[in-house]
């Protein structure tokens, strides 16, 4: 437990080290705290503070600097988090980086997409999305004959999103046979989920006639796989703005160790799958998260929801030494903006 004197000296030296990038000395904290403590006060309650684990002096510096629990500290405690006005906000922040295109409702991967970069650019550090978790609904199918016994199959998903197939039948089918299966098929299978209509193969594929039957299960397994693919979609921007952080540099080994977590992405996406099961923005500080066990790192992430319903995950992996207050408005609105665009479909 600290008192109000120890409180406000911790608050004080982290935003100053956020801001300036330097220890903070006690001189230094006596001028930006407000308190009228002497010199050898603020020395003692800095002491305390560094035997507590949540400062630490670096041996270049007579000065002070967070630790990953000191951050942690701060940002559970004496971090106020502003309620936004998300559309005031963004113009500011899209002000502030010469003009960053809002999100457009186009297809969902090209979302996904912008939304990366975006917070890549508001941060200035490196932005993370997953793609949309689906129920693979499909609105349409289509059947297209690309030669003998080669067939696209052109999945329409409840949401907008286009996928392609090509598959290989048994037999060979005329273009006519296939306008015929796709007319069957939307007619009595569309607007189920894979899952359902998989079922329903189970007990109706006696009643369908071959050539139908067929199609419709290399269909289902087209689906099925277009729907995995794109469960295990995550979209990383802006890696390199890493090389430039100050606090980063100087440890090329951390840094390739960091570059192989954004390139292999199975970390990262048991990382934002746990953050799609927390409400609001949630914060890791110094490898709390165990998925990017970086002590020089702070991951800050939220869900983004589509007609209510929670189906992906966006956030910035930066330095600890990052201002979270600004960095979790971005992801806030960020995720926000990625809702409506998704839902527009």
């Amino acid at each position: 437990m600290l008192d109000e004197r120890a409180k406000t000296l911790l608050k004080t030296l982290v935003e100053r080290y956020i801001a300036d990038g330097q220890p903070v000395g006690s001189r230094t904290l006596s001028r930006a705290s407000g308190l009228e403590l002497s010199p050898a006060t603020i020395r003692n309650v800095m002491a305390d503070l560094e035997e507590l684990g949540l400062i630490v002096s670096p041996h270049t510096s007579a000065g002070r600097v967070p630790t990953a629990r000191g951050y942690r500290l701060f940002v559970d405690t004496m971090l106020t988090a502003r309620p936004v006005d998300a559309e005031v906000t963004l113009s500011q922040l899209l002000t502030e980086i010469g003009g960053q295109r809002e999100l457009q409702p186009d297809q969902p991967q090209r979302v996904i997409a912008q939304a990366a970069s975006m917070l890549s650019n508001l941060s200035s550090f490196v932005g993370v999305i997953t793609a949309p978790r689906r129920a693979g609904v499909f609105r349409h199918i289509e059947f297209l004959r690309l030669g003998e016994r080669r067939v696209l199959v052109i999945l329409v998903a409840h949401d907008g999103d286009v996928q392609n197939r090509v598959i290989i039948t048994a037999n060979d089918h005329t273009q006519a046979q296939l306008i015929e299966a796709t007319n069957f098929l939307n007619a009595h299978y569309a607007g189920l989920s894979i899952d359902d209509v998989r079922e329903r193969l189970k007990t109706e594929v006696e009643a369908l006639s071959a050539d139908i039957a067929g199609l419709m299960r290399a269909a289902v397994q087209a689906g099925s796989d277009a729907i995995a693919e794109s469960d295990e979609q995550v979209v990383v921007a802006g890696e390199r703005n890493l090389l430039g952080v100050q606090d980063l540099h100087h440890d090329m080994r951390s840094l390739r160790d960091m570059f192989d977590v954004f390139e292999q992405k199975t970390q990262l996406m048991r990382l934002l799958e746990g953050s799609s099961r927390a409400e609001g923005v949630r914060i890791f500080i110094g490898g709390e998260s165990r998925v990017v066990p970086f002590e020089a790192l702070s991951v800050v992430s939220a869900p983004y929801e589509v007609d209510g319903q929670v189906v992906g995950t966006l956030g910035v992996i930066g330095p600890t030494r990052m201002p979270y207050d600004r960095m979790i408005q971005i992801v806030d609105i960020t995720s926000k903006l990625v809702g409506n665009a998704l839902s527009q479909r």
